[in-house]
């Protein structure tokens, strides 16, 4: 029976890439019983006639998935975020970055919309990110308007699966447009009222890029931590991690607990302190939710 990758999720339809291919085809109705959901990324077995007319028998067990956006079996998160319109969160990025790390998917930094910066400007937020560099993060700084784009980001993405995420308008899909040539995916302006780019891509597709494949999901500006515990909130801070055996107590959340290696390491400046405030949010925001019945 022929395998392949789904590439592809819209109106019903998964479309499956197989020899050079794209298979159309619907999922098994024993699929809805076991609440199985085929997603964009998957290998899956599947039947065919024609190119028009498939379905698909099974679906592999994935090595990880998303919920938003829908994806399975990604090596790569690249964690889209701009300088400026919208002005730079590293709140939001942070959040981004602790959902990413709970999935045990590399995450990558590209920082867009750089030109929009005076020098002064790019020069002191280019001093604030070089801490994501040094606690193991790859970096890129980006402008849509800089020909040399394309060869800046071939190296993070070939022969991989990459996802792109991020913010409303942050500039995902412009990046897109460049990186390959007719795409023409839908972009819309800033909404002058909101602050925020409003939703253009409609639904999950790997696209071909050199030699791997890369999605464009939809931007959203709002993020919560259902599916993670608060236990391991500190796990996904690696600058936290590498001192936790340092810390007097095992299993030391970093906040109130005495004689704790992160908050030394902060009160000596090496943890930067907005990450740090960051943390404690977000653990707060775990520790309030309401419970799922």
């Amino acid at each position: 029976m022929p395998k392949g990758r789904i590439v592809k999720a819209l109106s019903g339809f998964y479309y499956v890439e197989f020899e050079g291919e794209l298979i159309q085809c619907r999922g098994r109705g024993v699929f809805r019983q076991k609440k199985i959901t085929p997603l964009v990324g998957d290998q899956v077995e599947f039947e065919y006639q024609d190119i028009k007319e498939g379905y698909i028998i099974s679906v592999d067990e994935r090595d990880n998935q998303l919920t938003r956006p829908p994806i399975a079996n990604v090596d790569q998160a690249i964690i889209v975020t701009s300088v400026k319109e919208p002005n730079l969160s590293v709140n939001l990025l942070d959040k981004f970055l602790v959902l990413v790390e709970s999935k045990a998917i590399q995450p990558l930094l590209f920082f867009t919309k750089m030109d929009l910066l005076t020098e002064v400007e790019a020069k002191s937020v280019k001093e604030k990110l070089t801490y994501y560099q040094q606690i193991g993060y790859s970096i890129e700084f980006l402008s849509t308007k800089d020909n040399e784009m394309i060869a800046q980001l071939s190296i993070h993405l070939n022969d991989k699966v990459s996802v792109f995420a991020g913010q409303s308008g942050v500039g995902k899909t412009s990046i897109l447009n460049q990186i390959v040539p007719g795409l023409n995916l839908e972009t819309d302006d800033i909404s002058a009222s909101l602050g925020r780019g409003k939703h253009t891509t409609r639904h999950v597709e790997l696209i071909p890029f050199e030699s791997g494949l890369v999605a464009d999901t939809p931007g959203f500006s709002s993020l919560d931590f259902k599916e993670i515990q608060l236990e391991n909130l500190p796990q996904y801070y690696p600058e936290f991690a590498v001192l936790q055996n340092d810390c007097k107590f095992r299993g030391c959340m970093h906040i109130q607990e005495p004689k704790c290696a992160v908050k030394q390491a902060l009160v000596n400046g090496e943890i930067l302190k907005e990450r740090y405030d960051n943390y404690v949010q977000f653990a707060e925001e775990i520790k309030n939710r309401k419970p799922r019945y």
